[in-house]
């Protein structure tokens, strides 16, 4: 099952949960002051192979933050 993310609207509290996809933007209760007017956060992920990065975060130059760009030294 996957890890989503999540914020109160309340009290801004982030929070993680593993749920199945089907639940994913069901209402969930926050974990510190139990509102329910909470928001699933965009998550990305990560991978890597042979120590490059394949997917998610920055890992190039400024202009692409792919590293895949013709000023990138990546």
């Amino acid at each position: 099952m996957p890890i989503y993310e999540y914020e109160c609207r309340d009290c801004g509290h982030e929070f993680e949960v593993i749920r199945p996809m089907c639940d994913a933007d069901k209402a969930i209760a926050c974990e510190m002051c139990k509102s329910d007017k909470t928001t699933r956060q965009l998550s990305v992920f990560n991978a890597c192979s042979g120590g490059k990065a394949l997917t998610g975060g920055n890992s190039g130059c400024s202009n692409c933050g792919g590293g895949h760009c013709s000023n990138c030294s990546h």
